[in-house]
């Protein structure tokens, strides 16, 4: 009997290519998104995925799709939690409303679809989540300080998540993708401005050219998706899987925080 997955934000980037990667490997895959009506994606030309609603900040739409999943193929297997976006810019330029929805979409939400599956998986005794974190969610970067803090949300409830899921066998993952070439860095992201705050410009356009110019660098989705297949097929207990990180995370692991920070600054507003 083939495995089946559920992937959030299955529309673009690494949800479609994750959702086409488990197709071609013949597990029954469930592709959600928000607007699976909506006949642009590659997903659309294969009929044997799944595709359903489901938005993270709609507690029903995520009930309603874990549903049709089950009675389609008869469990889920995995849960890939990859729906979110990026706030970016200076944190003075944000408002309440943008603050909410920053961690409604990336912690809240993802919180709420692992709430949803745990009373599947504790009954089946088996099952694997896989959160979608990124570099940032063990390191930062100036002008992503909100994006930033629901990526370390991601990764410290996962950490704490995994004791207490151990007992019923059922895994978690965290992938941590560095720079990818996706939208993340134009349609996926929400840019923060503040009308008559013009303080920031001339750091922002300097920064924010540089950290284009890594996403135009990175490496293509597929990567992600294939370790995102490995940390699903896998009977390991690892946490952790980095995805082209480019030594970042062991740079940041031995260097003082002093070092870091001043080469972060040499690298991104020079």
């Amino acid at each position: 009997m083939n495995k089946t997955v559920l992937i959030t934000g299955s529309s673009t980037g690494i949800g479609m290519e994750t959702a086409l990667f488990f197709h071609k490997k013949k597990w029954n895959v469930v592709a959600t998104m928000r607007n699976p009506d909506t006949r642009t994606t590659d997903l659309h030309a294969i009929d044997d995925i799944l595709k359903l609603h489901l938005d993270v900040l709609d507690n029903k739409s995520i009930t309603t799709a874990i549903e049709a999943a089950i009675e389609k193929f008869g469990k889920i297997d995995v849960i890939v939690n990859n729906a979110g976006y990026g706030l970016v810019g200076a944190f003075e330029a944000s408002n309440h409303d943008q603050i909410n929805r920053q961690f409604d979409t990336n912690v809240f939400g993802l919180m709420t679809v692992i709430r949803e599956i745990l009373p599947t998986f504790r009954k089946q005794q088996s099952g694997t989540i896989i959160n979608i974190a990124s570099i940032g969610g063990r390191l930062a970067f100036p002008l992503y300080s909100l994006y930033h803090a629901t990526k370390w949300a991601v990764e410290g409830f996962s950490e704490s998540l995994q004791y207490e899921l151990k007992p019923f066998n059922i895994k978690v993952k965290v992938v941590e993708p560095g720079p990818i070439k996706t939208d993340f860095y134009d349609r996926s992201a929400d840019i923060m401005k503040k009308q008559g705050l013009t303080a920031y410009d001339g750091y922002v356009e300097r920064a924010m050219k540089i950290m284009l110019g890594f996403g135009e660098k990175g490496v293509h989705p597929r990567v992600v998706a294939s370790t995102i297949y490995k940390a699903a097929s896998t009977n390991s207990w690892k946490l952790r899987y980095p995805v082209n990180t480019q030594g970042m995370l062991a740079i940041r692991k031995l260097m003082p925080d002093a070092l870091f920070s001043g080469l972060v600054r040499t690298v991104i507003t020079k």
